[in-house]
């Protein structure tokens, strides 16, 4: 891992089990680390955790519930007025919802949380991300040696899976977690495929991680049952989980490397609709039209 002196890191999803994990892997390497949480006070109870293990770690807490766009814009706002640069952001919020829910924006819960909120919160960091990347390219980021900006987005091997644009928020039919989760860790690597196309040329690479079974995380406490049963007891610790995540966001031989789906620092194939640039543009726009943007 290249030492990260010098920059500046954001992690959303940061107050536990992968997240915190990367956070901790990030500071350990010299970088600035924002951890987001959506509270102040779980975030102020991370940044303590990462201390623990890191006692020189710079963290800075950032509250935002991803969930709400509102809120989302607000925390990125609050980024921007601190860092006119973003070296590495990383994307590892999630949740299981045994239930449907709705946020106060009218979106499903888990879509909202792990489909939009990737989405909302990389577009609208994407100006610091490309300063970042422009600074270190001109004048050189003192222990960084890798000129380009990364985007890691925690995703998932997703099977089968194919998103219903008709109903991308499973509101037809009996909703359950194995209905509403895949589908997102598909729109994950999609969304991922569309900013490394978009962002070619601008110094930020963008790509997007499967790291298997995690265990002991609160990712499953909604659901409980056999699942987090198997997860618990076959899952790597989180410190094994966060080492590809970590790979993509600092080694000097992934700063060139966008768009692509990695387990262990190997690439895993995406097919079915996961190779489909038909469907990326069409879930990109969904999200748009979804998030107010254009």
């Amino acid at each position: 891992m290249a030492s990260m002196e010098g920059t500046v890191a954001l992690v959303a999803g940061a107050t536990g089990g992968l997240g915190r994990a990367v956070a901790t892997g990030l500071a350990r390497e010299g970088a600035l680390v924002v951890v987001v949480g959506r509270s102040r006070a779980r975030t102020e109870e991370a940044l303590a955790g990462i201390r623990s293990r890191v006692p020189a770690a710079l963290l800075e807490p950032l509250a935002c519930d991803l969930s709400v766009q509102s809120s989302v814009r607000a925390a990125a706002a609050e980024f921007r007025s601190r860092h006119d640069g973003l070296n590495v952001l990383v994307n590892a919020a999630g949740v299981f919802r045994k239930e449907r829910h709705e946020t106060p924006d009218g979106l499903e819960l888990t879509f909202a949380t792990n489909v939009m909120a990737y989405f909302l919160l990389t577009s609208l960091l994407l100006a610091p991300l490309k300063q970042a990347a422009a600074d270190a390219q001109t004048d050189g980021t003192p222990g960084w040696p890798a000129r380009t900006s990364r985007i890691v987005n925690i995703a998932s091997r997703y099977g089968n899976t194919k998103l219903r644009f008709d109903d991308l928020q499973t509101a037809k039919g009996r909703y359950s977690y194995l209905r509403s989760t895949p589908p997102t860790m598909l729109a994950r690597i999609l969304l991922t495929q569309e900013f490394a196309e978009r962002l070619r040329g601008a110094g930020v690479v963008a790509n997007a991680v499967h790291p298997g079974l995690v265990k002991n995380t609160s990712l499953l406490q909604d659901v409980g049952g056999p699942f987090r049963w198997v997860t618990n007891t076959f899952g790597a610790p989180t410190e094994q989980a966060a080492d590809t995540p970590l790979w993509l966001a600092t080694a000097p031989e992934t700063a060139e490397v966008t768009g692509k789906l990695w387990s262990k620092h190997q690439e895993l194939p995406t097919p079915g609709m996961g190779s489909d640039p038909q469907a990326r543009k069409q879930l990109w726009d969904a999200c748009s039209n979804l998030a107010g943007i254009r």
